[in-house]
């Protein structure tokens, strides 16, 4: 905002420390004129002191005791010499005090026009015991942090996005190129190709407008029991679980949370798909549990499988990430579905915690702030 140029706040913290320097000088100015002179009379009479032995007769020289008016005109004169030197000294040492106290903030403020540029590596790191600045200070460094790590993190995912992006684009245009200078090739087989591709391509524009979506909390929040969302889940995904011998399992109690439907829903899917699709050849299992637990709405997704590395499970819930098995199959997905259930469960404040389980497979906990009864 453009906005006319005021005094500093330092100016203003000298006229505040001088004003209150005055103001206190002139109190006590006031108490002393209240106090002391108003027991002075206004005139005192002259008189000759009485010598011993001359039976009382006034002699000696005449004695002058100054009166009010007298100690008025030495006491002004005075006090506003000292007013001045108070007003000086407020003005200068107000001056260096609040240069003094203000040093931090400059550090900040220099701190923030170079994030401002796009410096976000930049910390202001302000030394001492903790104070109000300091605590100021801390909070910048640690925002400062969070905005570079997700820098960073926008940074690769655009890079990843655009990769994953062109992928399918270049496919498409090398069938294009051989069929063009293939007249005799099969069309069908072309088509049939093609249009995997394209499919492949529109699952990942969906995937990335619903993981936008979803960071930027952009739904209605309602009531959702996270144990319907799962039995909805696992009767849609059924089929395919069959297709690959796998066995779905549910139960657990209910467990409400405040969210979008479609959101915690699409999360739900995500988890029990990649529990089908990434499990054993046969003979899996995937099991879905919900509680209450704590004052969280908890879903468990737990999947068979082979035996996954802690390296490699850390790293799953980031964008384009995939176990070196998952690439070839024919439902690896577009390397989002636990990228959008991590920020859905961000985005309804809540965690996601993958461990991988000791006999092989996955387990995926989410938890979500349950609603109120």
């Amino acid at each position: 905002m453009d906005r006319e140029r005021g005094l500093s706040v330092r100016l203003k913290l000298t006229l505040s420390y001088a004003g209150f320097l005055m103001v206190a000088g002139v109190l006590l100015l006031a108490v002393v004129w209240v106090f002391l002179l108003r027991y002075v009379p206004e005139v005192i009479p002259q008189y000759r002191s009485s010598l011993p032995g001359t039976g009382g007769a006034p002699s000696g020289p005449v004695l002058s005791i100054p009166g009010r008016y007298d100690l008025q005109r030495a006491f002004v004169p005075k006090a506003l010499l000292v007013l001045a030197a108070l007003l000086v000294f407020g003005l200068v040492g107000g001056w260096l005090l609040a240069g003094s106290m203000l040093a931090p903030l400059t550090r900040i403020k220099n701190a923030t026009r170079l994030a401002g540029n796009g410096s976000l590596s930049h910390r202001i790191r302000l030394e001492g015991r903790t104070d109000e600045f300091r605590e100021l200070a801390d909070a910048f460094d640690t925002m400062l942090t969070r905005l570079e790590a997700h820098d960073a993190e926008q940074r690769r995912f655009a890079a990843n996005a655009s990769h994953e992006l062109r992928t399918p684009l270049s496919i498409t245009r090398t069938l294009l190129e051989v069929a063009r200078n293939d007249k005799d090739r099969d069309i069908g087989e072309l088509l049939e190709r093609l249009n995997f591709v394209n499919t492949r391509a529109i699952d990942l524009t969906e995937a990335l407008l619903l993981l936008s979506r979803a960071n930027q909390r952009a739904f209605t929040r309602e009531r959702v029991d996270l144990s319907l969302a799962a039995e909805e889940a696992t009767e849609t995904l059924l089929p395919l679980a069959e297709r690959h011998g796998v066995t779905l399992e549910t139960s657990g109690d209910q467990a409400a949370a405040n969210g979008s439907h479609a959101l915690l829903l699409q999360m739900t899917t995500n988890l029990v798909h990649n529990a089908i699709v990434h499990n054993l050849p046969e003979g899996g299992t995937v099991r879905v549990t919900t509680s209450v637990d704590a004052g969280n709405a908890v879903l468990v997704v737990e999947n068979t499988g082979k035996k996954l590395s802690l390296d490699l499970v850390s790293t799953l819930a980031e964008p384009f990430q995939r176990g070196t098995e998952r690439v070839r199959t024919d439902h690896a997905g577009v390397g989002l579905g636990l990228a959008i259930v991590d920020s859905i469960a961000r985005a309804h404040d809540g965690t996601l915690a993958l461990v991988p389980r000791a006999a092989g497979g996955l387990r995926v906990t989410v938890q979500l702030p349950a609603a109120p009864p």
